[in-house]
């Protein structure tokens, strides 16, 4: 992802100091170009370089899309929905076994974390 990131990051750099370079030269130049109001040949250019630069932006990232849509098969399934004031949570791979957590009162809970411990810890098997 971080090769992606600098890829475009040097196609974006580039068009930007072309466009600022483009623009300096035309506000502080004195000569006037008779054939700049009309040219297919500009507008030619100006039709392909951003096709061709939106291609180079496009092909890594839908080779790192690809890469990404990697499917594992996990040994467990947590459905974990917040409500307002408590969580539910689902293991769907067993017999359906769903539970609530709900906050432990302040006046339960001193010289610990406020509104961060609940009743029920949700539990998940790890390196198996």
């Amino acid at each position: 992802m971080i090769f992606f990131h600098d890829h475009t990051l040097i196609i974006l750099l580039m068009i930007t100091i072309l466009v600022m370079y483009l623009m300096m030269n035309l506000f502080f130049n004195k000569f006037i170009n008779r054939f700049l109001l009309e040219g297919q040949m500009i507008e030619l250019i100006w039709t392909i370089l951003p096709a061709i630069t939106l291609i180079f932006i496009a092909l890594p990232s839908l080779r790192l899309l690809y890469l990404l849509d990697e499917l594992n098969n996990p040994l467990i399934t947590l459905k974990s929905i917040g409500h307002q004031w408590y969580w539910s949570y689902e293991y769907s791979d067993f017999n359906n076994i769903e539970f609530d957590s709900y906050m432990i009162n302040e006046h339960d809970n001193l010289n610990n974390f406020r509104l961060l411990d609940v009743d029920n810890r949700i539990i998940l098997p790890m390196n198996n």
